[in-house]
Order: C-alpha cells, then structure tokens, then sequence
C-alpha cells in the first residue's frame, strides 16, 4: 500500500459532508448478511480512497466476501492506529419501516437506512477520516490503518477472522477504535458518552429433541415441538445468576454519581445478587431494565425455532437455536451449566460456535486519554464513562494480534430527539441524525490526529 501523500493534494468538502455523502451511499448498496455480498461497498469505498492518492487492499475469502484495507504512514517513531469497520448488516422487514432501508433517504433531519448506526456510519467517517489525512499531508508519528470488513453480523468468519489469520501484517496494531461507544447517553438529564473497553462472549447453541410422531388431530403434550416449546418459555421468563464485573461496577458507580440523590442508591444496588430482580422491576423505562440485565449475567435468547413440514403430522424432531452471552470471568462451561439448570436435560445441546468475551487491560491509557479530552472540549458537562456490552464486534478478532480495543465510533443525539442510540441496533427505522453524524465525523478525526501525533517516547 503506497503512501497516499504521493499525490498532489485534493480539495475536499467539509469532513461531515464528506461523511455523510460516503454514509449515504453506502447505505443504498445492500449487504444484508446473509449473504452479505459486501463487494459492491468495499469497491465503492476503494475507490473514494484511491481519490485522494491511496492503493488500497481489497480481500476477497469468498466470492463477493470482500474487505477493504488501506493505510496511512506516520513516521512509525509509535505502533498503529486501526479504524474497525464493517460493511454488512442485518436484515430490514421493509413493511416496519417509515422509509425504505436502503433507500439512504434524508428525512427529519436524519439519514435513514439499516446500517446508519451499525455500522455503514462509521466506515464513512472513518473513510472521510482517511481521506482529510491524505488531502492535507498531516504529519503523524504512528500509522493509521482503516478496514472496512465482511461478515461480522455473522461471526466474522469472512472479516476480522480472515485478515487475522490470512493476513496479519495488514492489519496489526498497537490499538483500535471500533463499535460501540462514543454515542450521546442521557440519563436523569446529564450526558453521558460510554466507551466500550468490554464486551460479552458467545455461545450459539442448537437445542434438539426427538418425539413420537403422529397425527395431528391427536394431540401429544410430550410430543418434541411442545418439549421445546416449554424451554424456550422458560429461558423467556428466567434471570441467569447475577455476576459482578469491574467494568459494569465502575461504571455504575460513574453514572450514580450524576444521578440526583434519590436515584443514586437504586443504581449501586443494581449488581447485588440479591436484590437484582426486585429493583430492575423499579426501574419505569423497560429498555433500560433489559438492558442492565444483559450487562449483569449471562443470557440466552431463543432465536431460530424450526419443527414439522406438514400441519396434519406432529413432528418427531424439533430444534431451537439459542444465542448465548457470556460475561468476563465466565466460561463457556459455566454458562452451559446455568443453561441446563433452567431448560433441564431432555434437550440435546451442540455448540455450534464459542467465543470469549474481550476485555481491554488496562481500561486507562493515552488514546482514552484522548477521547475524554476531545469530548471535554465539546461538552463540559459530559461524563466518559467504560463500559461493557452485551454483543460482541470485531474486537474477538483483531485483539488478538494484541491491539487494545476501544468501541468509539461517535455520534451525537440531542436530548429530545425521540431517538435511543441501543434501539437503532437491528431495529426498525434506523436513523443517525445529519448534525450527530458531522459531529462524529469532525471528533473522530481530531482524537486520531492528537493521538497519532503524539511520540510516546517524547511525550511522556
């Protein structure tokens, strides 16, 4: 990959617009994963790279599996910076949506289209990030390096996974800024802005059971579909023990504090065992108590049920797919050992795929260092706070060449816009509002210049 300042310089539009353009485009190319067919938005976002100067890597493990790589030469006195990315989304039901979802349609002051926070949003900051660096020869002591990956709503497999294991020296660095964080968090009236430094294992399950077959116009309660039925309703009703980690204690503790005093102690008694299932029942907005749950044990959602062919036959086999979630300081034995004890042994349990939670240790350093700051400058009154999350990224991939992940990947809602930064995630009516995008845009690329301009050996 050539140094893109090689080249004469290119004028630019404003780094949001440059964004929004990019984001815009990217959302009317459709990668619903599966099948994902990423090759059409890896191309588009090479050649808005080669623009300005770049030769970017585009890596194809399957047809149409496509990820794009480039990178910017610092001066290499520090280790690189990566920009994580990915290309594909989730499925959209049109009929939900108040616009089409890949229409890339800009109405109510938003950009709409499934991928518009998860995360199309970020491949065009980060694109737009690049592209600034290359127009205006920005001198910087580390490389930073940009991939814009497949598959990762599907287990990385074609993505991350490929590129760490097939090309490692691409995509090596010291750390990383990803998926999920850097978003607006309003609670009790005070900003917060989440940073993630954790995130939950997986442990994708399918349950199985045999029954008699017969008739359908006499009915069996022990036939394999009602069997399964009744897991799945019990992992719908049931609370996995609670167990306590670091990062979602400390950041209890950093939201408690601008709290008013009367919501405070309810927040320090969240993550106590005991009282867990009676206080989440306080709490009036029920996203937000589903969403302490997910962060304060292990989870199981039932989510792929399949059995019988033909509404006259009970069906002799059924099957039930169950995504699991596995806390830091869990194990996939654990986890399974909690599962059983709520759906019992008359189901047959093949793991089908496992991955361990990622924590970044230590949470404190001199890129979150940065991105405080940076925050402090546009918001005073904002608090950064680490935290856990409940799904997983692209981090289970690319740490493991050792870089330390931070899930950055900014935007900023204003407090009454009706919109919840978590409920964009695979939900209807995805959105990222224009002024938040261009926020981010302009707050992601001066945390990697004074990041990547600094020489640890220099500076501290």
């Amino acid at each position: 990959m050539a140094r893109a300042t090689d080249t004469q310089p290119v004028k630019l539009p404003t780094l949001g617009l440059d964004a929004q353009e990019m984001c815009q485009a990217l959302l009317r190319i459709d990668t619903t994963n599966p099948p994902g067919n990423e090759r059409p938005a890896a191309e588009y976002v090479a050649g808005r790279l080669r623009e300005v100067g770049y030769q970017p890597t585009i890596l194809e493990p399957a047809p149409q599996r496509a990820n794009v790589v480039c990178r910017y030469r610092g001066s290499g006195e520090a280790e690189p910076l990566l920009l994580a990315t990915h290309l594909d989304v989730v499925e959209a039901h049109e009929q939900f949506w108040n616009y089409p979802p890949f229409s890339g349609i800009i109405a109510e002051d938003c950009l709409w289209g499934r991928g518009a926070i998860d995360m199309k949003n970020m491949v065009a900051m980060s694109a737009a990030v690049m592209r600034r660096l290359a127009s205006e020869r920005v001198e910087l002591c580390r490389d930073v390096i940009f991939a814009a990956v497949a598959d990762e709503e599907a287990g990385c497999d074609h993505g991350s996974r490929y590129l760490v294991e097939e090309h490692p020296e691409l995509v090596r660095a010291e750390y990383a800024l990803g998926e999920a964080g850097g978003f607006s968090l309003h609670l009790a009236g005070s900003p917060f802005y989440p940073i993630q430094v954790a995130e939950k294992g997986i442990c994708w399950i399918r349950a199985t059971v045999r029954g008699e077959p017969g008739h359908g116009s006499i009915p069996r309660s022990d036939s394999a579909l009602v069997t399964l039925a009744r897991a799945a309703a019990k992992l719908g009703r049931a609370q996995f023990p609670v167990h306590e980690t670091r990062q979602v204690k400390d950041f209890l503790h950093q939201v408690a504090a601008r709290q008013p005093a009367f919501a405070q102690p309810l927040l320090r008694v969240l993550s106590h065992p005991m009282l867990l299932p009676r206080m989440l029942k306080l709490l009036p907005d029920q996203a937000v108590r589903r969403s302490f749950s997910a962060i304060l044990s292990n989870t199981a959602s039932p989510t792929v049920f399949r059995a019988g062919s033909k509404i006259n036959v009970i069906p002799e086999l059924a099957e039930l797919h169950i995504d699991g979630r596995i806390l830091p300081g869990q194990s996939e034995e654990s986890f399974l050992a909690e599962l059983r004890h709520i759906i019992g042994s008359d189901l047959d349990i093949e793991v089908m795929k496992s991955l361990p939670p990622v924590v970044t240790e230590p949470i404190e350093s001199p890129l979150l260092d940065t991105i405080r700051r940076q925050i402090a400058q546009r918001e005073p009154q904002a608090t950064v706070v680490p935290h856990l999350i409940p799904g997983f990224t692209d981090a289970k991939y690319f740490t493991k060449l050792g870089a330390r992940w931070y899930g950055f990947s900014p935007v900023k809602i204003e407090l009454g816009s009706g919109i919840r930064f978590t409920d964009m995630f695979h939900g209807h009516n995805e959105r990222i509002p224009i002024a938040g995008l261009h926020w981010g845009a302009e707050l992601l690329y001066d945390v990697v210049t004074e990041f990547c301009a600094q020489n640890p050996d220099r500076d501290g």
